[in-house]
This record gives C-alpha cells, structure tokens and sequence, in this order.
C-alpha cells in the first residue's frame, strides 16, 4: 500500500478525525467532525473541517477534495468559510483551494459579500476589503476583486467593479466598465476629519445641555 493509501485508509477508521502529512516543506495536519469516501466519484469528504499549515489556517462546515496528498489537488470548502493567512483574515461561503507541491498557491472565494482584512506590515492600520468574487495569487501577494467590490484602508474607499491589490507593494488597481455604478469611486477622509467630527459632537452636545439650564 502507498502512502496516500495508507492516509486514506486511516481517516475512514472509526474515531479518526485528524490526519498530517509530513512534508519536505512545513505539515499540513487536517481534523475533521467526520469523514466519508465517495468511492464512485473517487471524492472525500469532510464535515466541521481545520486543516493548517504553518501560519494558513482553514475552518468550514463541509469540505472536498479528490485526493489528499497536496501534491497537486483542488479542495472545495463551503459553509461558514474561514481562512487566516499572514496578517488577513478572510471570510466566505465557499472557496477553491489549489495545492501545488504542497502548499497553498490559489484561492478563489465567492460570497455575499466574501470579506478580507488585513494587517499591515509595521503597522496598526487594517486594510478592509470586501467583493462577490475574490482570487488570491498568494505567492504573488495579488488579490482580484470582483462583484462590487470595495476596499477601505486608512479611512479611505474605494470602490469598483474590480479591483487589484498589491499586497508586497501596497498597490491598489482598480479598472471601471465605464457603466453607472461599475464607474470606480474614491472616497477620501482627511486625515483629522473624524477628530474635528468627534470635537463637534462634544462641542454640540454641551451647547444642548447648556440651553436646558436656567
């Protein structure tokens, strides 16, 4: 029996919902609720998934994937789609996920909205996004967004029907269809702004409450 086959035969053994692989690269280790083999469609299958590696976490409520050796597979995740990777956060209600040499190179992630927030670099600021359609080049560092998308960083926005970000080079692309609401649209907030707004809600609010007095 080969390796993969042994794996197999060891997540349909009653009680097993862990498995790891050991890697030339970092483990992948994967607990599941429960675990079934499609034999007829050569699928396995996977209910209250985590699978990990390294610093990539993954959480739903089903997951699929034809073969389990990372080599080169396709995993379908769907239900309540968690996904954390280096400084982000990504959540969704399904995602493809394409390992190849056992590590996570692709992503494409489909919500209403599928949302992302990342940390960056040196930096307290969180960077927000959120689109219908995301595909994450994770080697690359580039996210597409599509499907009225809108990312929010430093009290800016903006907001298209698709948009690119650099994550490496803090880069931000966005492309218009030139069509009503697929125009790109930036709003920008001075950086004091949301100070001299909160100093005016006091200022307005004294002013009230100085009125009522006799």
């Amino acid at each position: 029996m080969n390796f993969s086959g042994l794996l197999l035969l060891l997540l349909l053994l009653p009680g097993v919902a862990a498995a790891q692989l050991t890697t030339l690269r970092l483990p992948i280790s994967l607990d599941a609720d429960s675990t079934d083999y499609d034999g007829k469609n050569s699928m396995l299958m996977f209910r209250g998934l985590r699978l990990t590696q390294g610093n990539i976490g993954i959480e739903a409520d089903e997951g699929r994937a034809s073969k389990l050796d990372f080599q080169d597979s396709v995993w379908h995740f769907s239900g309540n789609v968690i996904i954390d990777v280096e400084n982000g956060h990504i959540e969704c209600d399904s995602a493809d996920l394409q390992f190849i040499n056992h590590e996570l190179k692709f992503a494409t992630i489909a919500g209403t909205p599928a949302t992302f927030e990342m940390k960056r670099p040196g930096s307290d600021e969180v960077t927000y996004a959120e689109a219908g359609t995301l595909r994450y080049d994770l080697e690359a560092g580039v996210i597409e967004f599509s499907g009225d998308a809108t990312i929010t960083e430093g009290g800016n926005q903006i907001s298209s029907s698709f948009l690119v970000y650099n994550i490496k080079e803090q880069r931000i692309s966005a492309r218009s269809t030139g069509d009503g609401d697929g125009r790109v649209k930036i709003t920008y907030t001075p950086p004091n702004a949301a100070a001299i707004g909160k100093e005016q809600a006091v200022s307005d609010d004294e002013q009230k409450a100085g009125e009522g007095n006799p």
